[in-house]
């Protein structure tokens, strides 16, 4: 490698293969087996919607908790311990209707489960009026639920997601008030269950609280649980659509990591795992649904999947209530943005749910430090340059360092086209003669990459930033950028990248070899078509440390007195 310019031609061209690779993966994924129709490969979705969790765990998942349940294919419920109920008439079911500062909500009077979570601060597509739905039941191709309640052992009643409760009123709104309160109502037996969702100003967290009565005259024994129910059928990735290729499904954190339990993999198909301190999700692009069980109390969670449908459910230690007393249960919800500052309130391990994956070590300072830039610029676009900026100083020595090596190898064009056809018939001395000369000249051919090297894991920190921090989608920068998480509408940022990429082609020292010199000469346009369809705010970034580069290896070739106009290849 003699210079950057050859490492820009071989990082676009591995990106390229890579991007291929994907794609043909994609297309025609190995040992793919027949997609099955939702009917038939869901099996008895109904079942999974209604299942109530056992209290009494399998064998294997308490002898052995941290491996996974194995069970036969669909229906599975019953070997899996989550035994099929026989469904209430839904239909008949009257909704509470909750509206607050951030949520439109539908809760069902069966089981209090929440049927449907609209996100009132955000568009499905900027300017146009549909708002992001989560939970919602508007149909079995999209089904996704929030059930929560209490089941014990025996065939007593218990305030399941199937049974019904009572509501002083049908709707609820949180006008100027700090918190809002909303109580569902259950009796059976002696048992008094009130079941209160607590929401508060601005915050995307739900309290939810069983307050427990026993009037009878033996003792009562409950266990909460709360489940995610969805219909999530995988979906096709595109290069021109990155956020296709960010997962969205069931997740757990097992009270040490964050672990993804892919519904195509068969250990998370019938999956059983005793866990404190945890937590289970279901993503969704920058939103999550979550149930953050309360600190110290064991849970077991268990993952049920048939066809496209998942069933993830956490399920709480048994409690007993002696007859006259009573008893509060809580848990707490998430049903948003998957936003920073919001998630690490409820629990800072939820901040996991942010798909940076294995770059969150560079990925989640990168966006501490671009919210505290946004905090004082109030524009994330104006953010990113600043922060791009602030990188540029930090790693200015190297690149100082790599920009005098540039220039001097730029000087010495003329004397290297010479030797070349010099020894052009014997590659041996030519080598050999080239290498004295840059050792004479104190040059080292290889020192132009190390700025390249150190920018790529970079890159790639700001590439998931962009692609999966809730706080910048939809969020506009100037003039025509109205969306630092989509493309640039009018393709203006490449188009100037592919220019600024051009000059600092120029600046730098042409290839020897011809063919590689006109290869790199075109390399501005084909990095500029492959950053075309990056969200803006990266191609932002890239623009922004092009444009510094450029500016500092014009500097250098000043003080050194090294010419800018193109040396003949």
């Amino acid at each position: 490698m003699n210079n950057n310019l050859r490492f820009y031609l071989w990082l676009a061209l591995a990106a390229v293969l890579w991007l291929n690779y994907r794609a043909w993966q994609t297309e025609f994924p190995p040992n793919a087996a027949p997609a099955a129709s939702s009917q038939t490969a869901a099996g008895h979705p109904g079942s999974l919607a209604n299942s109530i969790p056992d209290t009494q765990p399998p064998a294997t998942a308490a002898s052995q908790p941290a491996a996974a349940t194995p069970a036969p294919p669909p229906p599975a419920p019953a070997a899996a311990g989550i035994p099929a109920v026989t469904p209430a008439a839904s239909a008949a079911a009257p909704l509470i209707h909750v509206r607050t500062d951030v949520y439109d909500i539908a809760i069902s009077t069966r089981g209090g489960t929440l049927e449907q979570v609209r996100l009132l601060k955000y568009a499905q597509v900027k300017g146009k009026p549909p708002r992001v739905e989560l939970e919602n039941d508007a149909g079995p191709q999209s089904v996704y639920l929030l059930q929560s309640g209490l089941t014990g052992p025996g065939g007593s009643p218990y305030p399941n997601h199937t049974a019904t409760y009572t509501a002083p009123q049908q709707r609820y709104e949180m006008d100027g008030a700090q918190q809002l309160r909303v109580p569902l109502t259950w009796s059976s037996g002696g048992i008094t269950v009130t079941k209160t969702y607590v929401f508060t100003k601005g915050s995307y967290g739900i309290s939810l609280e069983y307050s427990i009565q026993n009037h009878g005259t033996g003792a009562w024994q409950a266990s909460p649980y709360a489940q995610l129910y969805r219909d999530d059928p995988r979906t096709g990735r595109s290069y021109f659509h990155p956020n296709t290729y960010a997962y969205h499904g069931p997740a757990i954190w097992n009270g040490k990591k964050y672990v993804v339990l892919h519904p195509s993999k068969t250990e998370y198909q019938h999956y059983s795992r005793m866990v404190t301190d945890g937590w289970i999700a279901a993503t969704q692009d920058d939103f999550v649904s979550a149930v953050v069980p309360p600190k110290g109390a064991p849970y077991r969670f268990t993952s049920e999947v048939s066809g496209s449908y998942y069933l993830l459910t956490a399920m709480g230690p048994q409690q007993t209530i002696a007859p006259g007393d009573t008893a509060t249960i809580r848990q707490t919800l998430f049903v948003g943005p998957m936003l920073h500052a919001q998630l690490a309130k409820i629990e800072p391990s939820l901040t996991y749910v942010v798909g940076y994956g294995i770059l969150t070590i560079l990925a989640g300072p990168l966006f501490w430090l671009l919210s505290k830039v946004h905090s004082i610029t109030g524009n994330w676009g104006v953010a990113i340059i600043a922060v791009t900026f602030l990188l540029k100083l930090v790693l200015y020595p190297l690149s100082e360092a790599s920009g005098r090596s540039m220039a001097k190898m730029k000087a010495l064009g003329p004397r290297i086209k010479n030797i070349q056809e010099t020894y052009k018939d014997d590659k041996e001395k030519l080598g050999r003669a080239m290498m004295e000369v840059y050792k004479r000249e104190k040059v080292n051919p290889v020192s132009g990459c190390l700025p390249m090297i150190v920018q790529i894991p970079v890159f790639l920190a700001f590439y998931w930033v962009l692609l999966y921090s809730a706080e910048m989608r939809q969020a506009p920068f100037v003039l025509w950028i109205h969306d630092l998480s989509a493309r640039d509408p009018y393709f203006i940022l490449p188009a100037i990248m592919a220019v600024a990429m051009f000059v600092q082609y120029k600046l730098n020292p042409t290839s020897p070899d011809p063919t590689q010199a006109k290869v790199m000469m075109i390399m501005p346009i084909v990095m500029s078509a492959m950053f075309a369809f990056f969200p803006a705010g990266l191609v932002l970034y890239y623009v922004t440390n092009t444009i510094l580069g450029v500016a500092q290896q014009w500097n250098i070739n000043r003080r050194l007195g090294v010419g800018t106009a193109p040396q003949k290849a």
